[in-house]
This record gives structure tokens, sequence and C-alpha cells, in this order.
């Protein structure tokens, strides 16, 4: 018997008269715009940062193409750090090993470690003439250190290379591991912060791999061990309730942190978690006269209030 193949037959482009327009909207079904689709409250809207030092400063950090959050992460507070004289550097690569629902870093197999990394932080905080900077990474769990080598590694750099630039380390929780901890409490920054994030509740949603209590722990170990300034940082606008956020910052105080900022979250995309709701001025003022009564030292309290808003105010 003859075996008969059929044909195939490629395809073509479809002509001009084969092509259907979508239905108009009477006819599509418009489905209810998440709070993070609808126009942003004035109080959210940003400024674009002016002013000779902004400019000066934008134009070393492009042509030497310097790493800093600033700029990678947009930051609202840009104009307003840099005329301060303070800017906020990451550290151990842009990909994390974490997949937290909040963060627009990227998550999967970060790069290897760059080993001359630590002096490019330093040359670029001598090139930008910064005051005060603030250091802060990806998780490194695919590491038996976590990274906590080139953490010290950078801060000995800086201060090496900059004498006079104080400094905060905005570090990941190390899995609670003491050893990775005591490296950073080696090189004694001037102020070591550790974000909780959120509330209890929804720790796993909007941080996954991250134990609410294990950065709890991370912030005492650190207080107990010689860190003069201890730093924490809560976003709203995730679903959380009022008493919730009251028991976190009496929480915070429990563990003798010293700052605390209080901030609003902002969707980095569309596969990120959806703004549940716009926290108004008025309650984060509330907020901020709560957490000075517990006893904080310094409290951010605000709409567009990130980690190291104001943070060369936190080492007094």
């Amino acid at each position: 018997m003859m075996e008969v193949r059929e044909k195939t037959v490629e395809l073509k482009k479809k002509p001009e008269w084969i092509r259907v327009k979508l239905p108009t909207n009477n006819m599509v079904e418009v489905k209810e715009k998440t709070v993070e689709q609808r126009k942003k409250p004035e109080w959210i809207r940003v400024k674009l940062p002016t002013g000779k030092k902004y400019t000066e400063l934008r134009g070393l950090v492009e042509k030497y193409k310097l790493n800093t959050i600033c700029t990678s992460g947009s930051c609202p507070n840009m104009g307003e750090c840099w005329a301060e004289g303070t800017a906020t550097f990451m550290i151990l690569g842009n990909i994390c090993t974490r997949s937290c629902s909040f963060c627009g870093v990227k998550t999967g197999r970060p790069s290897a470690v760059d080993w001359a990394e630590p002096d490019k932080v330093a040359n670029s905080i001598k090139l930008m003439k910064i005051k005060h900077a603030v250091v802060t990474s990806v998780d490194r769990d695919d590491l038996k250190d976590m990274g906590s080598i080139i953490w010290a590694e950078t801060v000995n750099a800086i201060r090496r290379i900059n004498p006079n630039t104080t400094l905060e380390t905005l570090i990941p929780d190390f899995q609670g591991n003491k050893r990775n901890i005591d490296r950073i409490i080696g090189v004694a920054p001037e102020v070591v912060s550790h974000n909780v994030e959120t509330v209890r509740r929804l720790t796993r949603k909007v941080r996954v791999q991250a134990k609410y209590d294990t950065s709890l722990d991370v912030l005492l170990y650190l207080k107990n061990n010689g860190i003069n300034r201890t730093k924490s940082g809560i976003m709203l606008g995730l679903g959380e309730e009022e008493n919730e956020v009251y028991e976190t910052l009496r929480d915070l105080r429990d563990v003798k942190v010293d700052v605390v900022t209080i901030g609003q979250y902002l969707q980095p995309s569309k596969k990120h978690l959806p703004v549940q709701s716009f926290i108004t001025p008025d309650q984060f003022k509330n907020y901020e006269i709560i957490a000075k009564e517990l006893g904080f030292r310094h409290v951010e309290s605000g709409p567009l209030v990130r980690s190291s808003y104001k943070a060369h105010k936190h080492i007094k």
C-alpha cells in the first residue's frame, strides 16, 4: 500500500479584509479597577527633582554608571536626599533569591559575587561627595555566608576611602544566622536597619519567605550586641487594620528599635500585590504621634516616606 502523507499548508498573514474589529464598549465586560489603577490622590503626586546639586549628581551617576537605588528605584525623595548629601547604594547584584510580593527587584539565580564591589561603592560615594550613605542589598540565600562577608568588606572600604562619611546599613534577615549578623555588628555602622515591611498577619503574603518573628529577633540581637541605632520600616495600604499597625509599632519598641519609617505602599507592576487603600496624610500624622508616644527616637511617617528618608538625621 502506498502511504499518503497529508500536505501542510503554510499559514500566511491574513489580508486586510479578513481582520476582525474588536467589539465596541457596549459588548465588552468592563472589570472594576483596582485601587492602584485608579487616579492616585493629590498627596501621592511627586514634583520632579530640580536644583544645582541634583543636576550635578545626576550627571555623575550617568557618566560613571553608578548604581544607586535612588535612580533605579525612582525614589520620590531623590532630589531632597541628594541635596542633603544622602544617597542609597545596593550591593550583591540586582537579582534576589526571594520573591516578595511587594518588591520590584528581579527574582532568580543571582550572578557570582563581585569582590571588587566594595571599592566600587566606596569610590562612587567619594565621587558623589556623599555625607551619609545608606547601603542595602538583595537577599543572597544562595551563598553560605548569605553575603555577609561582602557586607563587612563594603563598610570597611567606605570607611577607608570616605573617613568622614557616616553609614546606615539596611540589611536582610540573614535567616536569623547570628554568625552572619555578627559580621555587621563587627564593622559598627552608625545605624543598622532591617525592615519588617508589614504587619504580622500579612507577612507570609507580602514577604513570602520571610518570618515576622525572625525580623524582630534580628533587631533585638543587633541592639543587645552593641549597635547604637537600630531602625525598621513598614508600608501601609496592603490591607492592614489600624490596630495591627499599632501592634507592629509596639512590637518594634519591645525589641528596642530606635527609628521607625512609615510610608505608603505603591504597586511596582501589575504582577505585584495591588494597593488596597491610600492612607491619608492625617492618618500618617496620627501614626507618627502614636509612635513618638511609644518612645521611638525618630519617626518618619508620610505617604512618600521610604526607608532612607531623612536618614542622615537618624544617627543623632
